[in-house]
């Protein structure tokens, strides 16, 4: 198994429509082949931010990669179009140790 995580840190002020736009785009990312479940956590935070941690649960790493190169762009240049001024993020890529 694969998790491929997306660390989210929003501008409260963009937060809410942020997220109505999120809950389908996760949907969407589900729908692609190997995915198998996400995960949307709250996280805390001593700034002005909201932060976010997405955990998306693949199959394999080939599924990863399939999704990086073939669906990644695109998505995520939709939501840098709509929120990048009140957006960051970053990403990791991790498996189980005995995997």
């Amino acid at each position: 198994m694969i998790v491929y995580e997306v660390n989210l840190q929003v501008d409260s002020i963009a937060a809410d429509e942020y997220a109505e736009w999120l809950e389908p785009h996760i949907e969407q990312i589900l729908e692609i082949e190997g995915f198998q479940g996400a995960e949307w956590f709250i996280c805390d935070s001593e700034d002005d931010k909201v932060h976010w941690s997405l955990r998306y649960h693949l199959d394999s790493r080939e599924s990863l990669e399939n999704y990086q190169n073939n669906h990644a762009p695109a998505l995520i240049k939709e939501g840098l179009d709509r929120f990048g001024e009140y957006l960051t993020s970053n990403r990791r890529i991790m498996s189980l140790k005995n995997d």
